[in-house]
């Protein structure tokens, strides 16, 4: 979606590749489309492992893969984003209601506090005890947790700033 504009979001802004950076350089609907495709980044390979495989612990290794994927890319020398739109993809696929409810902690939290980072943090850890609440299979319970580690750590510099006072709320005006 920068390049569209000949932007590089890597040299802008927090550098990060991800949809609120994308927002705060080129606007709303620059960071929707960017939400939208990370989203079916990890939907879209779930949803067609499910119609040829099937098997839950496949699942769970695709979603896997396609999250690591946006994470570690090959082309941006494995550093991409942090995951998070990414695994809402993936989770939208494999646990539905779940992901509803950590959509919901996400936007309660962004209302509460205006942090994007600390709304991810919160639903990523959401996740996980919503699918053993709504009692989704084992190792989609164990993706998100695993999941909701690495985004817990992948946001490690926002929890510094958030700890000091000094991150940066959204939107930024």
């Amino acid at each position: 979606v920068a390049r569209t504009q000949n932007i590089n979001v890597k040299e802008h802004g927090s550098g990060n590749i991800g949809a609120t950076n994308v927002t705060r350089i080129l606007g709303k609907k620059a960071g929707i489309l960017t939400l939208a495709g990370d989203c079916l980044k990890g939907y879209l390979p779930v949803a067609l492992a499910n119609q040829i495989l099937g098997n839950q612990i496949d699942l769970a290794v695709t979603g896997f893969v396609a999250f690591s994927g946006h994470i570690f890319p090959i082309f941006l020398n494995f550093k991409g984003g942090k995951g998070v739109a990414t695994g809402l993809g993936v989770f939208l696929s494999l646990m539905p209601q779940a992901t509803l409810c950590a959509v919901g902690i996400f936007s309660l939290t962004l209302i509460a506090t205006g942090y994007v980072s600390a709304s991810s943090i919160m639903a990523s850890i959401a996740l996980p005890l919503a699918g053993l609440w709504l009692r989704f299979p084992q190792p989609f319970i164990i993706l998100a947790v695993v999941v909701a580690f690495i985004v817990v750590q992948k946001h490690h510099t926002n929890i510094r700033r958030l700890l000091n006072g000094t991150e940066t709320k959204f939107p930024q005006k």
